[in-house]
C-alpha cells in the first residue's frame, strides 16, 4: 500500500509534510468528494472483507467506494501513515423510524488530535448527513458548514451528534408542496458516541451481521452517495437525488428522478465514476 497511490486515488497533490489541520481538512475534502458513500457489494454478490489490504485494493486500485468501515478505515489508515495522533470510535445511529438510537454500535468514526485539540472526523455517513470538516469535538457549540449547521451535545460521557436542517425546494412539486419542510422538525439527530478506543477487530461482527440482517436498511437497499462541489448526489435503489446546498437562503434544491435498469450502469459511471464488476441488483 502506497500513500502517494492513495492521494492519486483523491487527486490530492498538495503539501503533507505537517499533520496540521489544514492539510487534514483538503485531505478530508478530497477524500469524500472522491470516494463514495456505497454498499453496492452487498447487492452484487461480493462479500465484504474487513481487512485494510482488502480495502485498499477495492477503494484506491479498483476506484469503489465503500460504506463506514472501509472508507473511514482507509482514512484511518492514510491519516496515521501522515503522523496523526488518531484513534478510532463506535457509534450508534439514530433511526428516525423507531425514533431512537440502536441498541449496538453499528457506525466506525475517527478522533483526531491537533495541537492538543480534539476534533471527530467521520468519512463514512453519505448523504446529507455527511460532514465536510473535522468537527470540533466540543458540547453546544454551533459549527456551520456547506452542509448544514453541526453540533455535538455531552451528557455524563456520551456525546450526541445532530444537525440543523434546511428546507427543501423540490421543482417537480406543485406550488402547494414547497417550501417542504424536512419532517421532525429542523434538528435531525445522527449518532451518539463515546471516545473509548476501538480497534478495528471491534466490527468484524458487525461487518458480517450487516451483510446478512434483513432487517438492517444496507441491505433492503443498494446505495450509493457522493458529495461534490456544492451539494451531494445519491443514487438509492433507481431513485437518482442531487442535492444543491444553499440554493437560495436557508434552502437547498432538490432533483428526484427515476432511472431504469438501463440507466443504472451508466448513472453510476457518469455521476460517480464507478464501474462494477459484478452485475448489480438494484
Amino acid at each position: 500500500m502506497n500513500i502517494q497511490e492513495y492521494f492519486g486515488r483523491i487527486s490530492y497533490n498538495k503539501p503533507h509534510e505537517d499533520a496540521d489541520l489544514q492539510t487534514l481538512i483538503a485531505i478530508f475534502q478530497h477524500h469524500i468528494q472522491s470516494i463514495p458513500f456505497e454498499n453496492l457489494s452487498m447487492h452484487c454478490g461480493e462479500p465484504i472483507e474487513l481487512d485494510l489490504q482488502a480495502t485498499y485494493n477495492k477503494i484506491v486500485r479498483k476506484k469503489r467506494g465503500g460504506w463506514c468501515l472501509e472508507t473511514n478505515y482507509l482514512l484511518f489508515w492514510a491519516l496515521q501513515e501522515l503522523g496523526y495522533d488518531i484513534c478510532i470510535l463506535g457509534a450508534s445511529s439514530y433511526d428516525p423510524a423507531e425514533k431512537g438510537y440502536t441498541d449496538e454500535i453499528n457506525h466506525i468514526l475517527l478522533k483526531v488530535v491537533i495541537k492538543g485539540e480534539s476534533y471527530i472526523v467521520d468519512a463514512g455517513f453519505g448523504g446529507a448527513y455527511q460532514m465536510w470538516q473535522p468537527l470540533m469535538l466540543i458540547s453546544g457549540k454551533d459549527q456551520p458548514q456547506v452542509p448544514g449547521i453541526f453540533r455535538f451535545i455531552e451528557d455524563n460521557g456520551t456525546w450526541y451528534l445532530e444537525k440543523v436542517k434546511r428546507k427543501h425546494y423540490i421543482p417537480e412539486h406543485s406550488k402547494n408542496d414547497f417550501p417542504h419542510t424536512p419532517e421532525l422538525g429542523n434538528i435531525r439527530k445522527i449518532h451518539k458516541f463515546t471516545l473509548e478506543p476501538r480497534h478495528i477487530d471491534d466490527f468484524q461482527k458487525l461487518n458480517a451481521y450487516l451483510q446478512v440482517s434483513p432487517d438492517n436498511i444496507l441491505r433492503k437497499k443498494s446505495i450509493c452517495s457522493l458529495q461534490t462541489t456544492n451539494g451531494v448526489l445519491a443514487l438509492v435503489g433507481w431513485t437518482l437525488t442531487e442535492m444543491k446546498y444553499n440554493y437560495t437562503e436557508d434552502m437547498d434544491l432538490v432533483n428526484v428522478t427515476t432511472i431504469t435498469d438501463e440507466e443504472v450502469e451508466k448513472t453510476l459511471k457518469d455521476k460517480f465514476r464507478i464501474e462494477l464488476e459484478n452485475k448489480l441488483v438494484p
